[in-house]
């Protein structure tokens, strides 16, 4: 595991403080499991942990969002070519749930809403107003809205909301005894960026997200090493979602002009984190503090990466990160399969 620790050290207090990083196989075995360097570096420093909670960021996007729109489609309560406008009022644009869960709905990457509305309510209705940037269906534009728009959609259909959804949905019947929207426990949550004169621990780094209350379907969630594995392997294994529900938002693919996805979910191109090495059935997703979640059903492999690398500059380690996930990930997918 020489190569592995180099490529994870080189990060260590220059683009995040600490990680963990867990491989496994999709039987459940656990292959490597190992924390690094601190949990947090101010006002003190603490000493890493296994089980460390990390603020996933976008990987709220496939944890919760897509798994919510899997239970409502076993359900039958959806269809993903149903319009929006069918569950949200005056979102008239043409956008249909696959849109959205493909990022091929047009929206604009992200809001600056935040900026001068606070509350939760005004700035769904902020997002509710904003029109497609071309055609839904005719690019790729990966953007926050879409899982926000998304997680709207299944409070109205579920009657519940989102946060209740997926702990009675998701959390509970996964066992994901320590993923949640607003953990309690915040000794062991990794702090990341500072707002409003704060250090952030236990609230979403996410702008978005963190005025909405901290609950959204863009970000927000919590969650450690063990419980992003575990939560894997019950998906590939059909043991709470219907398997041929989940193979159809693993296998459906969009295509446009060079990039390809998933139903919710990244499709392995060279140039993103999974690397140059995995498989093209690889599915995963990444998140702006450091995290990603990869699996490469080709090589039976699972590999959490979790870091809080906003708690040590939020901006410009973006491509640093970039590049060691993707020699990190080449370096696990030519060793373990």
């Amino acid at each position: 595991m020489i190569k592995i620790d180099e490529v994870v050290n080189e990060g260590l207090n220059k683009v995040y403080p600490g990680a963990v990083l867990l491989i496994g196989n999709l039987d459940g075995e656990v292959l490597y499991k190992k924390a690094y360097g601190f949990r947090a570096l101010k006002p003190l420093r603490e000493k890493n942990e296994e089980d460390t909670i990390y603020d996933l960021a976008s990987l709220t996007k496939v944890v919760a969002t897509t798994t919510s729109m899997m239970v409502l489609l076993s359900r039958k309560e959806i269809s993903l070519w149903d319009d929006v406008s069918d569950y949200i009022e005056n979102f008239e644009n043409g956008i249909k749930i696959f849109h959205l869960l493909t990022h091929t709905s047009c929206l604009p990457p992200y809001s600056n809403v935040w900026k001068y509305s606070k509350s939760r309510e005004s700035i769904l209705k902020s997002i509710f107003e904003e029109k497609p940037m071309c055609k839904p269906g005719s690019k790729i534009i990966y953007s926050c809205l879409n899982f926000i728009v998304l997680m709207a959609l299944v409070e109205r259909v579920s009657g519940e909301s989102f946060k209740d959804f997926c702990e009675e949905n998701i959390f509970k019947p996964f066992k994901l005894n320590s993923t949640s929207f607003l953990p309690g426990n915040r000794e062991i949550v990794a702090p990341t960026t500072e707002r409003d004169g704060k250090i952030l621990r236990g609230e979403p780094d996410d702008e978005l997200a963190y005025y909405m209350g901290g609950v959204s379907g863009n970000a927000g969630l919590f969650s450690n090493a063990q419980d992003l594995f575990k939560f894997i392997v019950t998906l590939w294994k059909g043991e709470v979602i219907p398997r041929i529900i989940f193979e159809r938002f693993i296998k459906t693919e969009v295509r446009v002009e060079g990039d390809r996805r998933f139903l919710g979910w990244n499709a392995a191109l060279p140039e993103k984190s999974c690397g140059d090495k995995a498989s093209p059935r690889t599915f995963g997703h990444d998140g702006f503090t450091g995290t990603s979640l990869w699996t490469d059903p080709e090589k039976g492999i699972v590999v959490v990466f979790l870091t809080n690398r906003t708690h040590i500059e939020r901006r410009k380690t973006v491509e640093d990160m970039k590049r060691i996930r993707i020699r990190l990930h080449n370096v696990i997918f030519s060793s373990f399969f």
